[in-house]
């Protein structure tokens, strides 16, 4: 059986555990307590040299990085096609969002993330309110891109059917929420988009970002989807 190393509080954990749990892949929890250090052990390097999560060992192959994992479950498990299909334009479609994503939605959401309320609320750390503006205008720039660009008359990133990177893009678009930040606000074409992907994974989305809504709550952040 895989092993699942995650924190349910990282984007790409959620969207790897997700999978597994909509897919019906059996696996082995082992949650990975970033807030602890629990990373950064000897015993966790030893899994993954990077000392990040998500990470996975299928019977003593060890994979690290989401979407290369996502990638190998996909072709290792008998998941419907329109996750990552196999034709060859369709996959390049999905691809294409995959290889953007790294320095646009994922960057631009988490170091908003993490200078606006990760770091002062959580490490102590004073608010650079210069990053804080940096970050969020570069954010905004993204959140543009993705109604204006990827949703373009589609109903998905790339087409008609959710995929991988539909359900990676949630969870990144998820992690401002904390910090007080709606991304949905004004934005009807993602707004619908996300409640189309949030419904064609439920309840295993809001599963998984429980400890999401938890800290929003918690900490007086944006609750966008709230009547999704």
């Amino acid at each position: 059986m895989i092993k699942l190393y995650y924190d349910l509080m990282s984007q790409p954990s959620r969207a790897v555990y997700i999978f597994m749990k909509r897919n019906k892949i059996p696996f082995t929890e082992k949650p990975v307590a970033l807030r602890k250090g629990e990373h950064r052990t000897e015993e966790y390097a030893a899994i993954n040299p990077f000392q990040l999560v998500p990470a996975i060992d299928d019977n003593g192959f060890k994979l690290t990085e989401s979407i290369a994992i996502l990638r190998y479950l996909c072709r290792e498990h008998n998941v419907a096609d329109h996750w990552y299909p196999k034709d060859s334009k369709s996959r390049a479609q999905v691809d294409e969002y995959l290889e953007w994503q790294h320095i646009n939605t994922r960057l631009q959401c988490a170091m908003f993330f993490q200078h606006k309320f990760l770091r002062p609320k959580l490490l102590g750390m004073e608010v650079n309110t210069k990053k804080v503006a940096e970050f969020q205008d570069r954010m905004e720039v993204v959140l543009d891109q993705f109604e204006n660009v990827w949703l373009k008359k589609r109903p998905f990133i790339a087409g008609n059917e959710l995929t991988i990177a539909d359900l990676l893009a949630a969870c990144e678009l998820e992690q401002p929420g904390m910090a007080d930040y709606d991304v949905f606000a004004g934005r009807p074409v993602l707004t619908a988009w996300f409640q189309r992907v949030k419904e064609g994974l439920h309840p295993e989305y809001s599963e998984a970002h429980s400890v999401v809504y938890y800290i929003r709550n918690k900490f007086g952040g944006s609750v966008p989807d709230a009547k999704l």
